[in-house]
């Protein structure tokens, strides 16, 4: 995922020290970070002049950074209040637990980790999915989570991306229809949730701020483009009705 930032500095801080991300390269006006030795999961292209992304409109609800297991989460939770930083949520969502914080410039984050398939139930042909509060106290004494971890551990992935759109009508056909993407819930008041295989969503959608406005000014600071790959999948990039763009990649989710 690309973010486009006002000030690439304090960013690049922010992602080492509050979410435990680390610099894998720093090229042509980009930083890219990740965990070490793996492939970069954000990166961020310099943009000092890029107009902000007008409030109410299109664009990234948050990104979603997947850990290994329930300790690992702990541990960044620790991380970010170590930090200083606030987080804007905590919720169970009956298939994950997550934390919500938001960076510098407002772009939204969320860290978390999956129940096991087995645990996740459905109603009719839909992933039964809620947004209960987290107990914190109890993600805290996970066995494990009391471990130091200025980093953010292996295996942390990119797991899926929230966008805010402007019609649900108009931007189901392209994830359903062009990405052949599986809609897994559809009764969630105001959101629509997407994925390949099975995965409770890969792509979330919601017109919560969004609903009826256009797309921002081409180039606004936020969301430059976010990745889905998929097995066979011709490489290639495209722009959904609400003007977020998205690259096509060959390989695995």
């Amino acid at each position: 995922m690309r973010l486009r930032v006002a000030d690439q500095s304090a960013l690049a801080a922010f992602y080492e020290r509050v979410v435990g991300l680390r610099e894998l390269d720093r090229d042509d006006g980009v930083v890219a970070l990740g965990v070490e030795g793996g492939e970069p999961l954000v990166e961020l292209l310099a943009a000092p002049g890029a107009p902000p992304r007008p409030a109410r409109s299109p664009g990234l609800f948050h990104l979603a950074l997947l850990v290994p297991g329930r300790a690992d989460l702990a541990r960044a939770l620790r991380r970010v209040a170590d930090a200083g930083w606030r987080l804007t949520g905590a919720s169970d969502h009956l298939v994950s637990e997550a934390l919500y914080l938001r960076d510098p410039e407002g772009n939204g984050i969320e860290l978390y980790r999956d129940r096991a398939r087995d645990e996740w139930r459905r109603i009719g042909d839909e992933i039964e999915m809620a947004t209960l509060p987290l107990d914190l106290e109890s993600l805290l004494s996970e066995p494990g989570g009391d471990e130091p971890a200025a980093a953010m551990p292996d295996g942390t992935t990119m797991g899926h991306v929230h966008l805010e759109v402007g019609d649900l009508t108009a931007a189901e056909p392209f994830y359903s229809g062009e990405l052949g993407m599986d809609v897994v819930v559809r009764s969630y008041p105001g959101a629509l949730f997407l994925s390949y295989g099975g995965y409770h969503h890969h792509v979330g959608l919601n017109t919560w701020q969004a609903a009826g406005s256009p797309p921002p000014p081409e180039g606004s600071l936020g969301l430059a483009h976010y990745e889905l790959r998929g097995e066979g999948a011709a490489e290639r990039e495209l722009t959904d009705p609400a003007g977020n763009t998205v690259r096509v990649l060959p390989g695995q989710l």
